[in-house]
């Protein structure tokens, strides 16, 4: 299982996610839900607590790393992310297909999903150091070779801040899932491959104004 960790940027800080920042997440939570039109986000503390209980269990199981995060400029707890779907390719294979083998000591490919931040910290940056501290880690700490980002294709929103982290777009799976107006959802892949890291690292870097000049 992935070590709990904390990861801080200049404004942003991923803590552990945890049963004793429910009350955070529900207030977060509640601000604005009208910005949730392609995303399923807890409504209140009963739903919010099956939520973070949930994340919890597939942690212990070494499927995910979950975390809320912590806007530093307001000292609150705005919302919540994480490092989910991991895979580990270390060992041998598990037999049959598709069971859980024996989880290793770090995974070999991840999604960054479960992205949800209350209205007021939406479109400050808050999302974009977020996922750069989240691929840091999963490139340089674990160097895993694939991170996976999805998205409701209709959430131009969002798919648009993919695509600005230097994403690419690996193509759409038609009738994917159930969406969360309840329709049936086509999703859009995008993928960032390890030799590309270098090159999205400076990109990001200038897009949070972390580069010195020369």
């Amino acid at each position: 299982m992935p070590a709990f960790v904390t990861l801080s940027g200049r404004s942003v800080r991923l803590e552990p996610l945890s049963l004793a920042v429910v009350d955070d997440l529900v207030a977060a939570a509640s601000e604005d839900r009208s910005t949730y039109a392609f995303t399923r986000v807890p409504a209140g503390r009963e739903e919010m607590v099956s939520y973070v209980e949930a994340a919890l269990a597939e942690q212990a199981e070494g499927r995910t790393l979950p975390f809320a995060i912590r806007w530093l400029h307001t000292d609150r707890v705005v919302g919540a992310t994480r490092l989910m779907h991991l895979e580990y390719w270390q060992g041998p294979m598990p037999w049959p297909p598709g069971a859980k083998g024996v989880v290793g000591e770090v995974p070999s490919v991840a999604d960054i999903g479960y992205t949800w931040l209350a209205a007021s910290a939406q479109g400050t940056g808050v999302n974009r150091e977020s996922k750069f501290l989240m691929l840091s880690h999963a490139f340089e700490t674990w160097q895993v070779h694939r991170i996976t980002l999805k998205a409701d294709v209709r959430n131009s929103r969002s798919r648009a801040a993919i695509e600005a982290l230097g994403a690419r777009l690996d193509g759409v799976r038609r009738a994917d899932s159930r969406g969360a107006d309840n329709t049936v959802r086509d999703t859009a892949y995008y993928s960032i491959l390890s030799p590309e890291w270098p090159a999205v690292r400076e990109r990001l870097l200038a897009r949070l104004g972390l580069v010195v000049a020369a």
